[in-house]
């Protein structure tokens, strides 16, 4: 624990009141969620960033899609210091607007399928103007957001981290206190393959809601250099050793994600979380990466999305950007379009 956490934590326990008197206050009155035409999914987690959740909204997007159920996502946006608000996001969006992740989302899914807005309600309405309008809406990182109604509230776990210390802001990690699992319909470990099962499904017993538990695991198969766009398929035993840096809330995951794919660092820099690195960062890296033996630079897409490419002009080594991939989503996918379809079929009857 870092000696600001630990001068903080006495005000864990203010934090937690706050946070179970809001709580007991949406509970007491489900009308203060607003509802909208269309039903809702939730993807969020209980601490604070690293569980993969833009992956994993953008996942389900793909998937929903693909099974009939067009949809948009909602963001926080968090980072942008947009024009407007509510705000379409689209491919060529200024990141500096719209937050790194929505920008990452519509560059994946295409136009007129984010939005970004504080009030997520008021999102929704601006994301059904579009024509045409989704079927279902994805909000990203929403588990805290409860002035919308969701129909589905997907509980992201990370398998490595957990819940951390298991105490509340700003003496822990955790934004709700773990009874607040209940709420959810389903809990979605990542890294799921390191993860303890016995110890996770012990823990959803005992705070959860009794729903199902998805198991899934990321995985870096490509590199993209920046910003020629050259290809690479993993696993290429010829590559590396890289330098590598990303501005993420947790980079050892990244860290350990390049390991698990064969690709080896020889010195390693972060940043803090959805920090844009400008011309003169990337200059700095680049001498940190000669001075440790590095062959080239490697980062994350969340990364990249804010650059421009005369940043990188200047650069002698290869910038690599690495792709991540969700696998073992099946049955999450599945699960959701049951939902999906059940809520259709109920509102059919009535």
């Amino acid at each position: 624990m870092s000696i600001l956490r630990w001068l903080a934590a006495p005000l864990s326990p203010l934090y937690g009141a706050v946070v179970r008197a809001r709580n007991r206050a949406f509970d007491e009155h489900p009308d203060r969620s607003a509802r909208v035409a269309v039903p809702v999914i939730s993807v969020g987690n209980l601490s604070m960033g690293g569980t993969g959740k833009t992956p994993v909204t953008l996942c389900l997007a793909r998937g929903l899609q693909a099974a009939g159920w067009p949809n948009a996502v909602l963001s926080r946006g968090y980072g942008g210091k947009r024009m407007v608000d509510p705000m379409a996001v689209e491919p060529d969006s200024d990141p500096r607007q719209t937050g790194d992740e929505p920008r990452l989302l519509a560059q994946a899914l295409g136009p007129g399928r984010v939005v970004v807005g504080r009030r997520r309600e008021i999102a929704a309405i601006r994301a059904l103007a579009h024509v045409p309008p989704p079927k279902v809406l994805l909000l990203d990182d929403g588990f805290q957001h409860r002035a919308l109604h969701r129909d589905v509230d997907l509980l992201l776990l990370d398998g490595v981290r957990r819940w951390g210390n298991g105490k509340m802001l700003p003496g822990g990690d955790l934004r709700e206190p773990m009874e607040s699992a209940k709420r959810a319909s389903a809990l979605v470990v990542t890294r799921g393959s390191r993860a303890s099962r016995p110890e996770i499904q012990e823990w959803w017993e005992r705070f959860g809601s009794g729903g199902p538990v998805f198991w899934l695991d990321f995985a870096i198969t490509a590199l993209h250099r920046f910003p020629t766009g050259e290809h690479l398929e993993l696993p290429n035993p010829g590559l590396g050793p890289f330098f590598a840096f990303c501005a993420l809330g947790h980079p050892e995951a990244f860290l350990a994600d390049l390991l698990v794919a064969g690709l080896f660092w020889t010195g390693t820099a972060h940043f803090m979380d959805h920090r844009a690195l400008s011309s003169r960062d990337l200059s700095n890296l680049e001498k940190e990466a000669r001075a440790v033996g590095a062959g080239g630079l490697i980062c994350t897409e969340k990364d990249a999305v804010k650059w421009r490419p005369e940043q990188a002009k200047s650069l002698g080594l290869p910038l690599w950007i690495a792709e991540q991939q969700v696998l073992g989503a099946e049955p999450l996918v599945e699960y959701v379009v049951n939902r999906l379809n059940n809520l259709k079929a109920d509102s059919t009857v009535g």
